[in-house]
């Protein structure tokens, strides 16, 4: 083999890699945020079931999105919307794409966690006088969250390394801006090895940021 690995594509385009990291952060973060909140009530109407009928829509929602390519999704928001008039810029088409996958995941994994509360525990809520949501927000959430919180942590680094398919519609997030370095330098092995590296120290990034919240916010106060 008579390659020469050459790494200078690298350190003269450090910094653009080092911006294509934050937009990764930034695209990943606003749809972990999004689809984490809009997961919430259908979640908790799944769990509730009121009756079928109304669940439904979600149902459909989540198995449409689980079942289907994230690829096929984010061309649909991106090249179909625009038949309807409809006109997304390519970071805003890759966070809402994002969103909706993320939100399908997130609402069968809140729904779990929801499901393994005892009964009881909703039971003493309404006997107490509060609300639906009294109960979901102060004795339900925390319980809940503890039980899904590997889940979610595993579904959100998920979520940031399925971003990569957004440089696709060319959103500006680091593998599109690693795609332009290699065009113009054709050194796709060190290129692309560097960007698998980054890809692996932000996964250890957010998963790092995910045991402190842990730590912080959901473990038992010891004495």
């Amino acid at each position: 083999m008579d390659y020469k690995f050459d790494y200078t594509a690298i350190t003269t385009n450090a910094w653009e890699l080092f911006v294509g990291c934050l937009l990764t952060l930034q695209l990943s973060v606003a749809a972990i945020v999004c689809s984490l909140i809009l997961a919430i009530g259908p979640a908790m109407l799944l769990q509730s079931r009121p009756n079928a009928l109304a669940a439904l829509p979600v149902k459909i929602f989540v198995e449409v999105v689980r079942n289907t390519p994230f690829l096929v999704q984010i061309f649909i928001l991106f090249f179909g919307l625009p038949t309807l008039g409809i006109k997304l810029s390519p970071n805003v088409a890759a966070i809402v794409a994002l969103t909706v996958n993320g939100c399908a995941y997130s609402i069968e994994i809140i729904r779990g966690g929801l499901e393994s509360i005892h009964k009881g525990q909703f039971e003493a809520g309404y006997v107490l006088g509060l609300s639906r949501l009294q109960v979901f927000r102060f004795i339900i959430l925390k319980p809940a969250l503890r039980a899904i919180y590997p889940s979610l942590t595993s579904q959100f680094i998920f979520l940031m390394l399925t971003s990569s398919i957004a440089s696709s519609i060319t959103a500006n997030e680091l593998t599109h801006v690693a795609a332009q370095i290699e065009a113009v330098t054709f050194r796709s092995f060190e290129v692309y090895f560097t960007v698998a590296a980054l890809y692996l120290a932000m996964s250890i990034l957010l998963s790092a940021v995910a045991s402190v919240v842990y730590r912080t916010t959901l473990t038992y106060p010891t004495r």
